[in-house]
């Protein structure tokens, strides 16, 4: 299989000097390179039986990192469960309009807190109106950057419980079949509070304009700007209900801990040229392949490297952590659910054990002789020194 990693081994030091990046940038892509090679070290494993030995090499960790993200992913999926209630599920989308890509390309921090921001209290200030629920509701949000073709495209998916908690505490409020607020009626008010945060940041200069959006730092050129995204009908999509809250799970795994594109849609990457499975919505959801050079693929994928610190996987209302232990827990009690334990149990276990769990696969078992435990016997030193492996050849 073709990997980000050969892609970044392979043109990587030569993207660097072609282009001056910022420190979260580059730390990605040397955490890319360098993940399970000896670069980032080690340790080795000997059979107690038979004396066959294995040299494994640690894993980078970095939440861009297409290899790093399965564990990662599952680990978290298994302690939420501890979070699901007996209700269906909504899956809801909020995208901000493409005018806006680029000021939040160059100004990721700001735009994207926004953007959660506008998001949640648009739902939390909604949901609690008698018009449409007249209860306080949970919900856990996503932000992904990027579209299929790995362009600029932020957006926040929400996962909501069809139903809530009333204002006074005492009954669980159950939604109809349908998302309880409108579309239309989410579309206008996420659009008047994301404008009114995006305003009081230019006027209080917290964005930075460069040579993309120079003209806006003229006042009359950005009201402009302003009044034609005023004008816009702001994109809200709405699922039905999930089938089952177990199902929820399933599904957030699809966008929990997702990098901007995963090594199995890599197809071809020789003579400079990387080509890569992508989903055209806008043709009737047909797949295609695309193909770009090695140095554009890089710029597309190194676009939705997070700022350090950004937490791109965020809880609100009764699923926010001062809120967890309290009126979760009396909706829980509301819909007879029984308090477990799984969380930290599942906060316990190592990777091994987490992956015999998942895949039946044990890894602690020595593949030669099949009888035998492994050991672990010694230390493989990092070798961050060591320059990024050329590859001569990928097919």
């Amino acid at each position: 299989m073709i990997e980000v990693q050969d892609i970044f081994r392979q043109h990587g030091e030569e993207y660097r000097k072609e282009h001056r990046l910022p420190g979260n940038l580059l730390k990605a892509m040397s955490s890319i390179e360098y993940c399970r090679t000896a670069e980032l070290g080690g340790h080795v494993d000997v059979c107690e039986d038979c004396g066959h030995s294995r040299i494994s090499y640690n894993s980078c960790r970095n939440r861009h990192c297409p290899k790093c993200q399965t564990l990662a992913k599952e680990k978290w999926l298994m302690a939420r469960k501890d979070d699901l209630l007996p209700v269906g599920y909504f899956h809801v989308v909020f995208t901000i309009p493409e005018e806006l890509n680029y000021l939040s390309l160059t100004n990721q921090k700001e735009m994207y807190t926004i953007l959660f921001k506008a998001t949640s209290e648009t739902l939390l200030e909604l949901s609690k109106d008698k018009k449409y629920l007249g209860a306080e509701i949970g919900f856990t949000t996503i932000l992904h950057t990027w579209g299929q073709n790995l362009m600029h495209h932020p957006h926040v998916h929400c996962i909501v419980p069809s139903g809530g908690l009333t204002l006074d505490g005492t009954r669980w409020v159950k939604s109809s079949d349908k998302f309880f607020i409108p579309v239309k009626v989410l579309s206008k008010k996420f659009r008047g509070k994301f404008m009114d945060y995006f305003i009081k940041a230019y006027n209080s200069n917290l964005l930075k304009l460069t040579q993309g959006n120079i003209e806006l730092k003229d006042r009359s050129t950005f009201k402009c700007f302003k009044d034609s995204l005023y004008t816009k009908n702001w994109i809200v999509y709405c699922k039905a209900p999930f089938k089952s809250a177990e199902y929820v799970l399933e599904y957030l795994g699809r966008y929990t801990h997702r990098v901007a594109i995963s090594n199995n849609r890599i197809k071809f990457f020789e003579n400079g040229y990387v080509t890569f499975k992508w989903r055209d919505y806008r043709d009737k959801n047909k797949e295609k392949y695309m193909t770009v050079t090695a140095e554009e693929f890089i710029r597309r994928f190194l676009m939705h490297v997070l700022p350090n610190k950004f937490v791109k996987i965020r809880h609100y209302g009764i699923l926010s952590n001062r809120n967890r232990a309290t009126k979760l827990k009396k909706c829980k009690r509301l819909a007879g659910v029984l308090q477990n334990k799984l969380k930290n149990s599942i906060e316990k276990l190592s990777t091994a054990e987490l992956l015999f769990k998942l895949t039946g696969i044990n890894i602690n078992l020595c593949p030669s002789c099949s009888e035998g435990k492994m050991i672990r016997k010694g230390k493989v030193e990092p070798r961050y020194y060591s320059p990024p492996r050329v590859l001569t050849k990928t097919a």
